[in-house]
């Protein structure tokens, strides 16, 4: 690397993903996704900010509400300015929990993943 190549941290290659089955997946992405909600109070919103379709932000709600043993999002319908989101009390629990274990994973293996980080090639994109 060289003086223009920003060092890459741990927090650029670690992704703690747990997979249940297919559809049962909890991940960066989907817990992104919950706090999305619990900040806007809006699925579409939360989507949007995420650059996702509502549709798939829809089907990843619904995913993770039959992944565990009750919803983790609670849906309000009521079209334009009625309806909403809003994270369960075992929501809130599940992303508290999931950035625990990846803060707790994070510091695991700093001093290895350091070791790793200091090995990289040089990117690609700088060697051209």
């Amino acid at each position: 690397m060289d003086e223009t190549t920003p060092k890459p941290t741990a927090s650029h290659v670690t992704r703690l993903r747990f997979v249940f089955g297919e559809k049962r997946i909890v991940g960066p992405g989907r817990i992104d996704l919950l706090e999305g909600i619990g900040d806007t109070g809006s699925i579409a919103a939360a989507g949007r900010r995420m650059g996702m379709s509502y549709k798939r932000a829809w089907t990843l709600v619904e995913e993770l509400n039959t992944t565990f043993d009750a919803p983790l999002v609670e849906m309000h319908r009521g079209g334009a300015g009625h309806g909403g989101a809003a994270l369960t009390a075992l929501g809130l629990e599940i992303v508290r929990r999931y950035r625990g274990m990846q803060a707790a994973s994070d510091r695991a293996i700093a001093d290895d993943l350091e070791v790793l980080l200091t090995r990289l090639a040089p990117d690609a994109v700088s060697q051209r």
